[in-house]
């Protein structure tokens, strides 16, 4: 009859017993059994069970094939996520009193996607000793989960987290979740053979391109819903009941982060939707593809704040093919709300200068600084920009606007407001002639005080003075007024560039703000802002961007780059000088003076048409760049302004004067 387990062991103790009692008498001063220890038995299961493969596990005879055990640990672990790992510790073992059987505490970690917070748990396996006294492991699948029964596998779900939102000037919110209806064809209530159809029909009530919908939908899973397009509840553009009443279209409800308006401040702040490829693949692992996520602007730069942090449920449920709806949860963290992003814009202020843009056909912005603080309270870029931020990164001459800068050089060279400067129709440099614009009055020709030939913008005077102030110079001067090709400020943006390397028409044509000079409105804004603050003022839009965001980020498509128009007023890009120290401070008396001129040109100048304004003294300059070839000139408008504590500045990228393009409208923003 076969000798059992219990038997054997009892063999085995007496049999030990009798050897060392032997030994001792012999003369042996003591008896050590040379018997395995359970530990390595252990640790090689802790091994297979982070990595899958059990081939070097000694499992009981009741156990599984390794191979078995390495394919069944795969299913189970699969609804985790590609990127979930476990590393398995061995704790305290526990050998039974008759040093036949044990226990092994396994700590059992798993980092799962989305959360850094790790699923720890402990697994007790149990061991036994076998008849060549080697330990061996005894198989469960509660060693996989606890409480896993062989029906189960594990699935990791995320729960979206809130997004911050986008607060403005006092913490007004802007973007915050609004109610939307999502129009698709869901293509289980239309058949097959009509799918096609109703795809086209919904396209070309919607005016998007059918082919491509068509294809989309056609693609899609047999019971899946497409969507076609995306409207705000409110939103009266569209005829929805005429949609609605189109085969296979349905209004799925929802809400999604959105600014007050469809344009607000668009191609600053962004755009939110579902995660594409790319940024799912950036955000290496933290976004998953359906995730609401940043595509461009403010949103996308700052879309790791934004997004907050997604809450991870872990549970076991049946497996494939098992008729059970039973679902037990393991592991939970909460979704952890994103944190809001501070901005320094004005609701009221953006609407109303975005409403003075809409009718606007070139590219247009209007820019609006405090310069008290720097804060950027108006960001606006007209459609005609096509998506560009054209206020922020708008790259363009900004023609006589520019004469603040050239004047604050003329000033350390040692002209005043009441300075004689002669003021020619014309001018010659190198060959070169240079007049003033159409229309200029005969009764501020010849030789004038300083500050008349700034009110009515000569050229000839300008140019005329450039020895009192050379390249150096003249970049030095824009920097004391902000105008600096380097600043970091939290967001995309460009402020200017200005040659500090240019002499003969190169020179004279940077002292009128044409040539290799460069300017945004945010730029001209600011060196409108600095002359009133009396001292260079830093442009802020975004107030806490840490944590989260990448200033030196490369701008969205929504907002990057420049214009076919920028690209025309220069012949090559202008760098900064490498080490060109830091810009000489604005005086007192530089800005008193600045002050008086730019006053001048509201009083006698180009921009009386801003004269009768109620509230504070209005100080302005007008500009007028032109660009393109001999055979097709045409005008950028621009002006600058100061009234109180706003500066502002109002670009058009093609119309007729500064003076007759851009005054109207600057002279609506500060009149609302």
């Amino acid at each position: 009859m076969a000798t059992t387990r219990t038997a054997r062991s009892h063999l085995r103790r007496t049999a030990w017993a009798a050897a060392c009692a032997a030994l001792l008498t012999s003369g042996v001063a003591a008896c050590t059994p040379d018997r395995p220890e359970p530990r390595p038995a252990a640790e090689a299961l802790a091994a297979a069970l982070a990595s899958g493969d059990f081939a070097d596990v000694p499992l009981d005879a009741g156990a599984p094939a390794p191979a078995e055990l390495a394919t069944r640990r795969a299913a189970v672990v699969a609804g985790l996520g590609e990127t979930a790992t476990a590393t398995v510790e061995v704790g305290d073992i526990t050998t039974a009193d008759d040093d036949e059987t044990a226990t092994a505490a396994l700590d059992v970690t798993w980092d799962v996607p989305w959360t850094d917070t790790d699923w720890t748990w402990t697994a007790d396996a149990r061991l036994a000793r076998d008849d060549e006294d080697a330990w061996t492991v005894a198989w469960s699948p509660g060693l996989l989960a606890p409480g896993l029964t062989d029906t189960e596998v594990l699935r990791a779900e995320r729960t979206a987290a809130p997004r911050g939102d986008v607060l403005g000037a006092g913490d007004a919110v802007i973007v915050t979740p609004r109610d939307v209806e999502r129009f698709g064809i869901d293509k289980t209530r239309v058949p097959p053979d009509q799918q096609d159809a109703a795809a086209r029909a919904l396209a070309a009530a919607l005016g998007t391109d059918a082919d491509a919908y068509a294809q989309r939908v056609a693609g899609a899973g047999e019971k899946a819903f497409v969507e076609a397009i995306t409207l705000r509840v409110e939103d009266a553009s569209v005829d929805k009941m005429a949609l609605r009443a189109l085969p296979g279209v349905v209004a799925v409800p929802d809400r999604v982060p959105l600014a007050p308006t469809r344009t607000f401040a668009r191609p600053v702040l962004g755009a939110v939707g579902p995660a594409t490829a790319e940024v799912v693949e950036a955000s290496e692992g933290a976004v998953a593809a359906g995730d609401l996520a940043g595509l461009s602007g403010l949103q996308r730069q700052y879309d790791e704040r934004l997004r907050g942090t997604p809450g991870v449920t872990v549970s076991a449920v049946p497996a494939e093919g098992v008729d059970s709806s039973t679902v037990r949860l393991l592991f939970r963290t909460e979704p952890v709300a994103g944190e809001p992003l501070r901005t320094t814009i004005d609701p009221a202020l953006q609407e109303h200068a975005e409403g003075i843009l809409a009718g606007v056909a070139p590219a247009s912005a209007i820019v609006a600084v405090r310069p008290s603080t720097g804060d950027v309270v108006v960001a606006a870029s007209g459609a005609g920009g096509e998506g560009m931020s054209t206020a922020t990164l708008g790259q363009y001459a900004p023609g006589s606007t520019f004469k603040v800068v050239s004047a604050l050089a003329y000033l350390r060279g040692g002209l005043t407001p009441a300075s004689a400067v002669t003021c020619p129709p014309t001018i010659s440099v190198d060959g070169r002639t240079f007049g003033n614009f159409p229309g200029y009055p005969a009764a501020a020709l010849g030789d004038v005080p300083f500050r008349t030939a700034f009110a009515h913008s000569c050229n000839t005077a300008f140019i005329g003075s450039r020895d009192l102030a050379d390249s150096g110079a003249l970049a030095d001067a824009a920097r004391s007024l902000g105008l600096d090709p380097a600043a970091e400020l939290g967001f995309p943006a460009f402020l200017g560039a200005v040659p500090d390397e240019s002499s003969g028409t190169g020179h004279a044509a940077s002292v009128i703000g044409q040539g290799q000079v460069l300017a945004s409105p945010l730029g001209m804004a600011t060196v409108a802002a600095s002359v009133a603050a009396g001292a260079v003022v830093v442009p802020r839009l975004v107030v806490d961007p840490e944590p989260g965001g990448d200033p030196a980020a490369e701008p969205s498509p929504d907002t990057a780059g420049s214009t076919a128009d920028a690209a025309a007023d220069t012949a090559a890009t202008v760098q900064p000088a490498a080490a060109a120290g830091p810009a000489t401070p604005l005086t007192g008396d530089e800005a008193a003076a600045l002050q008086d001129l730019m006053r001048a040109v509201v009083t006698e100048g180009g921009a009386t048409l801003l004269a009768d304004l109620p509230g504070e003294p209005v100080l302005a300059k007008t500009g007028t760049a032109q660009f393109g070839d001999d055979a097709d000139l045409r005008n950028h408008a621009w002006m600058i302004a100061v009234q109180g504590d706003l500066a502002v500045a109002v670009f058009v990228g093609e119309g007729d004067y500064g003076s007759t393009t851009a005054g109207p409208l600057l002279r609506s923003f500060l009149a609302g």
